[in-house]
């Protein structure tokens, strides 16, 4: 319970946690972004990781200054890119072990044929497609190096779906974070974010549900 209670607080008052860090560490605060991000993509068993809502929470921070935009942006990006190729070596490498088992540890196949799924249905653009789906985001390149997609095309939609994704957030939350109303009601909207992001990913299961060819 003590988990959960820390990691609610971590959602609805992500400012200030973030603000906080940045008061006591400085520039190392950017390599911290750098990591969650990273290994909100690049590894299978974080997807639980904050993305979406923690790119919007810093760029709405950079727009008081609290950070700097364009080093955000950069930092942001590299990460997003680096991790979705890491996690797709990851893939390339367990390949086979991993579709001829139905459950690894930590990785269940139902994740794995939900985000074949979007394959079949978007093919190479699921990569970009993915970016704004959370687990789906993190599964995505994961299969992409189980399966036959060449690493040429794969890193070009890797770093198109990586920079279209940070951007939407981080200038989002930047242009947004210089309203009133936003700075008094910081929670909620972070946690608007949080929800409707998760949205997306819910139609979509539900979508598999019905129509599980037709995905």
């Amino acid at each position: 319970m003590a988990d959960q209670s820390y990691f609610i607080d971590l959602f609805l008052h992500l400012d200030a946690h973030l603000s906080e860090i940045t008061n006591e560490y400085g520039l190392l605060t950017y390599l911290l972004l750098f990591a969650i991000i990273f290994c909100e993509t690049g590894l299978v068993i974080t997807a639980f990781l904050p993305g979406d809502s923690l790119i919007f929470a810093t760029g709405a921070l950079a727009a008081s200054g609290s950070f700097n935009l364009l080093t955000l942006l950069i930092v942001l990006c590299l990460a997003a890119i680096a991790g979705d190729t890491v996690n797709y070596h990851i893939g390339h490498f367990l390949g086979n072990r991993v579709t001829n088992r139905e459950n690894m540890r930590f990785i269940k196949k139902k994740q794995l044929d939900r985000t074949h799924l979007f394959f079949e249905k978007y093919g190479v653009k699921t990569i970009i497609i993915a970016r704004f789906i959370p687990v789906i985001r993190t599964f995505a390149p994961f299969v992409a190096g189980i399966g036959t997609m060449p690493y040429s095309t794969f890193i070009s939609y890797n770093i198109i779906g990586g920079v279209l994704w940070v951007t939407s957030f981080l200038f989002g939350g930047y242009f947004f974070g210089n309203l009133l109303v936003v700075k008094d009601n910081f929670s909620f909207l972070v946690l608007g974010v949080v929800l409707v992001s998760l949205l997306s990913g819910i139609i979509a299961y539900i979508q598999s549900k019905r129509d599980p060819k037709g995905m």
